[in-house]
């Protein structure tokens, strides 16, 4: 329902946990069937929730989902629930697909696991082969990972090993926008522009360095009427920060699409040409994070492809496997893999579930769906419905924006629509925490509440969906919205 959440700049001060329903508001908890009882019973005890205030259940209900068909999810009361976030920006093709999960029985009564340490397995070679062919460019290898935040990792420590191979030994720092987020690992966090969730953890490996995100609703007043402008200044911004640091000790930029944390921020026209630009100029990798962006999220197999920029390495997961097994990976350049095809050269890094048997297979049987329905052209075709159904919002005096991309969109809520105040840190934690999450779930849609920035309602259904879902969608966040204004 939520994903790892925490205050930006606007927020620095709020606890920097997940914003997802604390408690189901009927009855105590388990009540009713004895199995729900026990289940109840034993979530409480022994299973320890990610990003998450464990005391919120210590007198309420775990909300648990036991299975899903299509757009929908349902709870062990049996209560249907609208995804309108895919899980966590991950079933793209919806719930229940089984010729998906039967792809992945079969390939575990022949292969169930083989490690890609100097050997390969079928599915592995024809997954990497697949995913070659669909990328952007000269992106012809495949590194596998079992999630998005050790593709962050591994690109960061390929881009390291890659430059000492060519003598520039010096470049380790990396660029990435504030407010983004990469990942939990602690290189993948030393990337992440969230300093809440970095705190914990300190200190965190050294070259992680802020650059502006292009959040244009927030954008500076010498830039604030004026799109194209805004994307210069926060793509120059990238160029400002190399030279601050010194290019000789910059090996890459990480940045995704559309930015998630934050609510959803597409790149301004020709942010993304002018970073490329600014990248080749100082001999610095691009990085496109596209763990969220990837696969049809915004109509696309990768996003790098629907703004016309060539990354150097993509980073993945979630998405490519519709989220029925775990995978993620990293796409490489032709030219960063060239030093590691010659002599005793090694990339000095590995991951035991990587390029898993079953979860290549998953993989492969994932994009099949994605071709047999051509759900890329699903989401072209139905973007534009999706955005005017959620504009319709608009009309709602707590809601200031909304931005997005295919079916990934972020709508900002405001004290006041003109001057565009935000909400100071009691009054967010009140709003998102105290009432939204809560009312959105009881009122069966699962989307996400979250104030890293500025507080914002995000969702990114699975690509299935259309107008109808839209519709259930708007009406839902209509009425809780309006309840939620005349609380403040």
């Amino acid at each position: 329902m939520t994903t790892p959440h925490d205050p930006g700049h606007a927020a620095a001060d709020a606890p920097s946990d997940p914003i997802g329903p604390v408690a189901a508001s009927e009855g105590p908890p388990g009540s009713g069937d004895p199995a729900v009882l026990a289940m109840q019973a034993a979530a409480r005890r022994h299973l320890w929730l990610h990003f998450t205030r464990m005391s919120s259940y210590a007198d309420g209900e775990v909300p648990v989902i036991v299975r899903g068909s299509g757009q929908y999810v349902y709870d062990q009361k049996g209560k249907r629930y609208l995804d309108g976030l895919a899980g966590l920006f991950v079933s793209q093709i919806g719930h229940g697909r089984k010729e998906v999960a039967e792809a992945g029985a079969q390939q575990g009564s022949e292969l169930a696991y083989f490690p890609l340490w100097s050997y390969a397995h079928p599915r592995a070679i024809e997954l990497a082969e697949r995913l070659a062919t669909l990328a952007p460019g000269d992106l012809n290898r495949v590194f596998f990972t079992t999630s998005g935040s050790e593709a962050v990792e591994s690109a960061w420590k390929l881009a390291k090993q890659y430059f000492k191979s060519v003598g520039e030994p010096g470049r380790y720092k990396v660029l990435s926008r504030d407010i983004a987020y990469h990942g939990t690992s602690m290189g993948a966090l030393a990337i992440t522009g969230l300093p809440p969730i970095k705190e914990p953890f300190e200190p965190l490996p050294p070259g992680g360095v802020r650059v502006p995100n292009t959040n244009f609703y927030r954008a500076p007043g010498f830039v604030a009427d004026d799109l194209a402008g805004f994307g210069r200044w926060a793509a120059d911004e990238i160029e400002r920060a190399i030279l601050r640091e010194g290019p000789e000790s910059v090996a890459a930029v990480f940045l995704e699409p559309v930015q998630n944390s934050g609510g959803c921020f597409p790149p301004p026209p020709g942010y993304f040409d002018r970073v490329r630009e600014i990248c080749d100029r100082y001999g610095v990798i691009l990085v496109s994070d596209e763990v969220i962006c990837a696969f049809g999220r915004l109509g696309y197999y990768f996003g790098s492809e629907r703004y016309h920029y060539q990354p150097d390495i993509i980073t993945f997961a979630k998405g490519v496997t519709s989220g029925y097994a775990p995978l993620g990976g990293m796409m490489v350049s032709d030219r960063l893999m060239e030093p590691f095809t010659r002599g005793a050269a090694t990339f000095l890094h590995g991951v035991t579930f990587a390029g898993h048997p079953v979860s290549s297979a998953v993989a492969l049987a994932n994009l099949d769906v994605f071709e047999q329905e051509d759900l890329l052209g699903n989401v072209r075709a139905n973007e534009a419905t999706f955005r005017a159904t959620l504009e319709k919002l608009h009309d709602l005096p707590i809601v200031g924006d909304v931005r997005g991309d295919g079916y990934f969109y972020g709508i900002e809520l405001v004290k006041d629509k003109v001057t565009r105040e935000t909400f100071s840190d009691d009054e967010s934690e009140r709003l998102l925490r105290g009432f939204l999450s809560q009312a959105l779930f009881d009122a069966g849609l699962i989307c996400r509440a979250d104030d890293r920035g500025d507080p914002v309602i995000q969702l990114a259904p699975p690509l299935i969906c259309g107008p109808e879902h839209f519709t259930e969608m708007e009406q839902i966040l209509r009425s809780v919205l309006t309840e939620a204004w005349s609380r403040i």
